[in-house]
């Protein structure tokens, strides 16, 4: 299968698709919600992958209560999501390839996230590859986070490419609907959460990993 238009650029969330922190924002969650006298399932953290804290909470709190401690579940998770970190993060599966092949195609390219600026540093930093980004669209910036599209949409316009000629690479469901919703070409390379029937109507491929997604931008360029 090939793309639909030819790619002027490619905006890449961050969480679960650059770096392989999902998992560990889950344990951290399991391990605050065990030390609070309560469990975290995975089909209610399933809900909050790719929202921003302020859209979470809420889940957070119908989950545990409205009188949960929210600031004392911040914390905790806080605290353990950077003991994680401190163990390093691993790259997903072919970020330095990809990124490798849009520097010689001269395509620009930006990351959306719903995570801070702190947290993208955090993340990418002992990786070296926050200057390798164009733009980033933190949500430092985003007065609506996905699934609203406007993370993309400022990604875009950050760009200087119209939206419907960026590639948009997301793995989680509230991503992809951003991404579509900004009226860019959406491709799932999933990471914890498994592709559903709106998922695939959503995009236009479901990606093993960025390799996939590297070959098909090989392959549009002959």
């Amino acid at each position: 299968m090939s793309l639909p238009r030819r790619v002027k650029a490619v905006v890449f969330d961050m969480d679960g698709l650059l770096v392989d922190t999902e998992q560990l924002v889950f344990k951290a969650m399991q391990e605050t919600a065990r030390a609070l006298g309560g469990e975290m399932p995975f089909a209610t953290f399933q809900r909050m992958v790719g929202l921003q804290h302020a859209h979470s909470d809420k889940i957070v709190l119908e989950h545990f209560g409205e009188d949960f401690d929210l600031a004392a579940w911040s914390e905790q998770i806080s605290r353990h999501f950077r003991e994680g970190l401190g163990a390093g993060i691993a790259l997903k599966a072919g970020v330095v390839e990809i990124l490798d092949y849009l520097d010689a195609a001269h395509m620009p390219r930006a990351i959306a996230t719903s995570s801070g600026l702190a947290s993208v540093e955090q993340s990418l930093g002992p990786h070296g590859l926050v200057p390798r980004f164009d733009a980033l669209i933190t949500r430092d910036v985003q007065t609506n986070g996905k699934p609203h599209p406007e993370p993309f949409l400022k990604a875009a316009a950050a760009l200087g490419i119209e939206p419907a000629d960026c590639l948009a690479l997301e793995d989680s469901h509230n991503g992809v609907r951003a991404a579509h919703a900004a009226g860019m070409m959406t491709i799932m390379v999933p990471d914890l959460l498994d592709p559903t029937e709106e998922m695939h109507a959503l995009c236009i491929r479901i990606a093993r990993d960025l390799h996939e997604v590297r070959e098909l931008l090989e392959a549009q360029a002959g």
